[in-house]
């Protein structure tokens, strides 16, 4: 999920800076030899390619951030930080659009492999999903592959790549980066390849002769290779063995060891010569899902950090950690339902014999006896008095274009108490002869508090109109996997959408038809012109426009209700420094190589 525009007087500030010239300073490690730092999250990862559609999520995320080194970063602002000693990037060309990368000579894998052209290559594929199988679906299943912004392959040449867009995409510079390595996938995929360099050759070799059948077990490695929840490192040999492979790394940490549903360890990479230096050689993610359990981590200096959803009993029980300091305020996230069209459940036309009014009627009545007005008064007013309800799927309240798109997207037929809702809602389903009661299959990640709670407002609230909503939760984000389900059992499900950059587009990545993060199997053709549109239009009036236009139409097929910003509550030790919230994601994580013991920083 993309959310608004990067600001204009980033650049300009980064022109007007002096710096000295010369040569740049050798690197010098800063890591403190013995120290670790456990952190907790509310989950763990599962998957250590966080780009394909079963990967693409928070927690993956977190651990391929820190282990990872990239072109460019947002800090804290946020404003985005380009990373020149992992590698440049230029626009060489306006027409076409043409941008040239170029990783530097000192980078290299974990395994002492350089990063070059052919790991670049390998997202390329990926992420412009350029391969296709026989039945037209993606080769390689990435999160959210652009086949509609490249179409020709790029020049490699050595650690360079260069390639140009089909049309001018106004978000290009964040639009692209290094994923996992070319040699240890195409190790994964053909064991019989053991040399790097071999590998790198035949994957550019298979790449420009499209030669897809050797390509179709790189590609599954890829899309499901990465999945691992339990291993460590060094338990298989280095030459033959897959996991090396799995683990490899850019940046200034590589992953040490997996413990399913628990930690991951990640320690210092010996080969790190470049970015910042981090401080602490080990640091291990723990799996805490209770929030209230990370409190009382902290209290015992079993963690150092946590994170978690905050309601008004966790945010009593942070402030009174007694060695502890926190901090809140909004997250570029917000809580949504998704309504699923095509799994035979309540929502689908085909239930009703193909009759779309009758499937949008019963949508709609669902959506109406969503208690927002409870959820937020009762679970996210007391963490943050002014908060409000969020009538905008594309943007956030503040943005620029927020008020001109909620006042003419439609989102005023939800307004009303909840109980006029209620009202409203049993009087749709009785004009459209829909009989109740209404079983509706309900997912939410289990162990989640906060959701647990809002589900059992939901049930309450639903069943006064005719709606039995049936826990149908799991912890495991199944129906995201499209080699699990290709088609979500689920016929609600609860979640936030985290923006990971202040990009205007991407939105077509779970709105767009047969995308690979649309999970609900919606379709509207108005909704991906106006997306395609988005994506070449500078001017922020008509990109406004566009944005009703798309939001009109969400709000209208009652595909999607917006709830609430989340809001964040981080808190941590005082023996460590550094910790700074991001409100984007990866959030607090966005500086681990700044986290530092206090007596070292003292």
């Amino acid at each position: 999920m993309k959310t608004k525009r990067i600001l204009a007087s980033v650049a300009a500030l980064g022109a007007s800076v002096l710096v000295l010239s010369g040569c740049a300073l050798p690197y010098q490690s800063e890591v403190i030899t013995g120290t670790s730092i456990t952190v907790g999250w509310n989950d763990i990862a599962s998957e250590f390619n966080s780009a394909s559609a079963s990967g693409n999520n928070v927690a993956n995320a977190i651990p391929a951030y820190i282990a990872n080194s990239g072109f460019n970063y947002y800090d804290a602002t946020p404003a985005l930080v380009k990373q020149d000693t992992f590698g440049t990037y230029e626009k060489t060309s306006d027409s076409p659009l043409t941008v040239k990368y170029t990783i530097n000579d000192a980078v290299k894998w974990s395994d002492g492999v350089a990063v070059d052209g052919a790991d670049m290559l390998l997202a390329w594929v990926a992420g412009f999903g350029y391969f296709k199988n026989a039945d037209g679906t993606y080769m390689f299943l990435h999160a959210a592959p652009r086949d509609d912004l490249a179409s020709t392959l790029p020049t490699v040449n050595g650690r360079t790549l260069e390639f140009s867009y089909d049309k001018a995409y106004v978000d290009w510079e964040i639009n692209f980066g290094v994923g996992v390595s070319a040699h240890g996938t195409v190790m994964m995929a053909h064991p019989e390849i053991t040399d790097p360099a071999e590998a790198k050759a035949k994957f550019i070799e298979a790449v420009t002769n499209k030669d897809l059948a050797w390509l179709q077990p790189v590609a599954d490695a890829w899309n499901t290779g990465y999945q691992k929840t339990d291993a460590t490192a060094a338990e298989t040999d280095p030459t033959t063995g897959s996991l090396k492979n799995l683990f490899l790394s850019t940046g200034p940490y590589r992953v040490e060891e997996v413990v399913a549903d628990d930690h991951v360890t990640l320690v210092s990479n010996p080969l790190y010569t470049w970015g910042p230096s981090p401080k602490y050689e080990r640091i291990t993610i723990r799996e805490i899902a209770d929030p209230t359990a990370a409190v009382q981590a902290v209290d015992n200096g079993d963690v150092q950090v946590a994170s978690g959803q905050p309601t008004a009993d966790l945010l009593a029980l942070v402030k009174g950690l007694k060695n502890g300091s926190y901090t809140g305020g909004d997250e570029a996230a917000f809580e949504h339902v998704d309504l699923t069209f095509n799994n035979g459940g309540p929502f689908d036309p085909a239930t009703y014999d193909g009759d779309e009014a009758k499937a949008l009627a019963a949508r709609e009545a669902f959506l109406l006896t969503i208690p927002r007005d409870q959820i937020l008064d009762t679970i996210i007013k007391p963490l943050n008095e002014n908060a409000t309800l969020r009538n905008s799927l594309l943007t956030i309240a503040g943005s620029p274009n927020y008020d001109a798109i909620t006042a003419a997207n439609g989102s005023d037929f939800y307004a009303g108490t909840d109980a006029e809702r209620v009202a409203k809602a049993k009087g749709i389903l009785a004009d459209a002869g829909i009989s109740t009661p209404i079983d509706v299959k309900f997912w939410y990640p289990t162990g989640n508090v906060r959701r647990s709670q809002e589900l059992e407002l939901i049930q309450a609230n639903s069943l006064q109109a005719g709606f039995n909503v049936i826990d149908d939760s799991e912890p495991n984000w199944e129906f995201t996997d499209p080699t699990l389900y290709p088609i979500n059992p689920h016929d609600a499900v609860i979640f936030a959408w985290s923006s990971t950059s202040l990009a205007i587009t991407g939105n077509d990545q779970q709105y767009g038809t047969g995308k690979p993060s649309n999970f609900q199997g919606y379709a509207n053709t108005s909704v991906d012109d106006n997306l395609a549109a988005l994506e070449t239009e500078l001017d922020p009036a008509k990109q406004a426009e566009l944005q009703t236009a798309v939001e009109s139409a969400l709000w209208g097929d009652a595909a999607s209700l917006p709830i609430f910003q989340f809001p964040g509550l981080t808190w941590w030790d005082n023996g460590t420094t550094g910790v700074v919230p991001n409100p984007l994601s990866p959030n607090y994580f966005w500086n681990y190589w700044e986290w530092a013991p206090a007596a070292a920083a003292q």
